[in-house]
């Protein structure tokens, strides 16, 4: 497999620079500058429209159906104007921007660039806030930081308790459903005035675009201002990482929500800056939607993909039993990206294995680290690797702050992709910053070869975190995390570590259903109460334990203990948000009790084979 040759594909050459402080502080960043980008991200509209105005920009169709219904560049142009024409006509404004509470939909992204297109932000929402929610907090939460003018819902009907609940006066956009304000064929062709055109023309890179909000894991999720220099900046950064995409435009299908920086940042931007097509995905990373997602990929040829590793190893699967598809599937491909999660080794090197052995070629597989307050590209990785998780080196126009702390080394960054702050919450904005306008990511950082800041970097845990055994020694959790995922050979999609003043570490492990089902007799016809407390389920992981921890080194990274919960992660309560990120203190503070039970003589304990 090492002897394969990578596939041909344009990508940056970054020269890095470095710089340590008398007190350890180093400095990282790209000698080059970042090359020009417009002031404001529908000048690509514009663009666009003029130059491919029949090329597809986006498409969208619903389970099982077979056609796709397509918008173009043209259209999209007309459509965002008109609706722009009516957001004013509305009164929005940046003091009374537009909530969208819509999954990922065309509905949705012409409403968010029709307000882009005047001036006026847009919040996209967590549509499970408002469905899955029975309290409506977060919700409330973020009516009360950005006061919405309107609230559009692609349909309506199933969010109407909510909105009448947390929103009962603003006027209501949609497609269809009760109580609209404005008819969807009527927002579509509201008349065209010259207000338009002095809107657009007032925006400057300081303008507002959007708000996101965090995946609110610690309590109330928080305002991010997106400014359109953010925005314009981070996807010049983007495209010149990937600068295959001028002259290839990106060929893109995708589920993750937009109301995520990752999806509604950068995989939306990318096709809109680089003139591509965005074909919205259905499916999802499950057991339940995967299939839809691979009748996507059958179809639609990617040059460039992502999904959470979940979603990569049920794909993975399906190419190994269908050579066809995986052929399909790598024709274009230049690049498949991952995130969300840490990637297991096996699934690493399959997917490698399987690219080489249907193409004769290594396809570059790569990871990066960002954050929602970075709009969100910050580091990326372009160089080939033999394991996962390396994160890369800083893009052009930003500079990474590596800072000493508790033996760590803590990331911070700054450059013209960093958020001015959160809305209305100056507190907030000044914690986030450092003394000299560094933004601090909360992350540690290690280096991939000690000093050698140009090979890149490994995510080193959270800062907060990292806890001390009673014997004192630091557990550095997002290294042991990752490592334990990996050794459970896919039973667990992600693992909670405890043991904070305790004598030995313990993992709540979140279970992994596709991978369990293979290995429990009759599985894929159990309860997950029976599923996931099965005997020879609890054997493998003892056994996959033991294994683990036999090539441990220290206490700070055995896990002799771990239990398997049974009861799905809460989003509602912050221990897992929409697109699948597990937050380990979330977990711990909602599962105490868990927590305390597995240095019990509990029976759901599983004890490694041997320690």
């Amino acid at each position: 497999m090492a002897n394969a040759p990578m596939r041909p594909v344009a990508l940056w050459d970054p020269v890095i620079k470095t710089e340590t402080r008398d007190d350890g502080t180093t400095l990282v960043w790209q000698d080059a500058p970042l090359g020009d980008y417009p002031a404001k991200i529908t000048d690509r509209i514009d663009h666009w429209a003029a130059e491919t105005p029949d090329r597809v920009w986006m498409a969208e169709r619903g389970v099982g159906e077979t056609e796709w219904h397509e918008v173009t560049y043209g259209a999209l142009r007309e459509r965002v104007r008109s609706i722009g024409q009516a957001l004013l006509d509305l009164d929005l404004s940046t003091e009374r921007p537009l909530v969208i509470l819509s999954g990922n939909s065309i509905a949705h992204a012409l409403m968010a660039l029709g307000a882009q297109y005047v001036g006026i932000p847009s919040a996209a929402i967590a549509p499970a806030y408002a469905l899955v929610s029975t309290d409506y907090a977060k919700l409330k939460g973020v009516n009360e930081q950005i006061t919405p003018g309107a609230v559009f819902c692609d349909h309506m009907e199933p969010f109407v308790a909510a909105i009448e609940v947390v929103f009962p006066n603003l006027p209501r956009l949609g497609v269809d459903g009760p109580g609209l304000a404005i008819s969807w064929d009527d927002l579509n062709a509201t008349p065209v005035t010259d207000a338009v055109d002095q809107a657009n023309a007032a925006i400057t890179p300081d303008t507002v675009a959007k708000f996101l909000f965090t995946s609110g894991t610690t309590g109330t999720p928080k305002a991010v201002i997106q400014t359109q220099l953010m925005l314009c900046a981070n996807i010049e950064m983007v495209t010149d990482c990937y600068a295959y995409l001028r002259d290839e435009p990106p060929m893109v299908l995708d589920w993750a929500p937009w109301n995520h920086v990752a999806a509604g940042n950068l995989m939306f931007n990318i096709v809109l800056y680089n003139g591509g097509t965005f074909h919205i995905d259905a499916g999802r990373p499950t057991k339940d939607m995967i299939g839809e997602t691979i009748r996507n990929l059958r179809e639609i040829q990617t040059n460039w993909y992502f999904n959470v590793p979940a979603g990569f190893e049920m794909i993975l699967h399906e190419m190994e039993k269908d050579p066809e598809f995986a052929k399909f599937f790598f024709a274009e491909m230049k690049l498949m990206y991952y995130a969300g999660a840490a990637m297991a080794q096996h699934t690493w090197d399959d997917l490698k294995k399987l690219a080489i052995q249907t193409t004769g070629e290594e396809i570059l597989l790569a990871t990066g680290l960002g954050a929602t307050e970075t709009a969100p590209f910050a580091l990326f990785q372009c160089e080939p690797q033999d394991s996962p998780g390396n994160i890369g080196v800083p893009a052009k126009g930003q500079t990474l702050k590596l800072v000493p702390n508790e033996g760590k080394l803590e990331a911070r960054v700054k450059g013209v992709n960093v958020t001015p702050g959160y809305w209305r919450n100056e507190k907030l904005t000044e914690e986030a910053f450092d003394e000299e306008g560094f933004y601090k990511l909360g992350d540690a950082l290690r280096y991939a070869i000690e000093g050698d800041a140009s090979k890149g970097f490994f995510f080193d845990g959270r800062v907060a975190e990292n806890f001390k055994l009673q014997t004192g020694t630091w557990v550095s959790v997002g290294a042991v995390r990752a490592k334990l995922t990996d050794a459970l050979g896919g039973l667990a999609r992600d693992v909670v570590l405890t043991g904070d003043g305790e004598e030995k570490l313990g993992a709540l492990l979140v279970p992994f259903r596709p991978e369990i089902e293979k290995l429990v007799p009759g599985g894929k016809d159990m309860a997950d109460a029976d599923l996931f407390t099965d005997p020879a389920l609890r054997d493998v992981i003892a056994e996959r334990l033991g294994s683990y921890n036999a090539k441990a080194t220290g206490s700070s990274m055995r896990v002799p203990l771990a239990m398997v919960m049974v009861e799905p992660l809460d989003m509602d309560k912050g221990e897992v948000t929409d697109k699948g990120s597990v937050n380990q203190r979330a977990v711990l503070r909602e599962r105490a009790d868990l927590a305390r039970a597995i240095y019990s003589d509990d029976p759901r304990v599983i004890q490694s084979k041997r320690t």
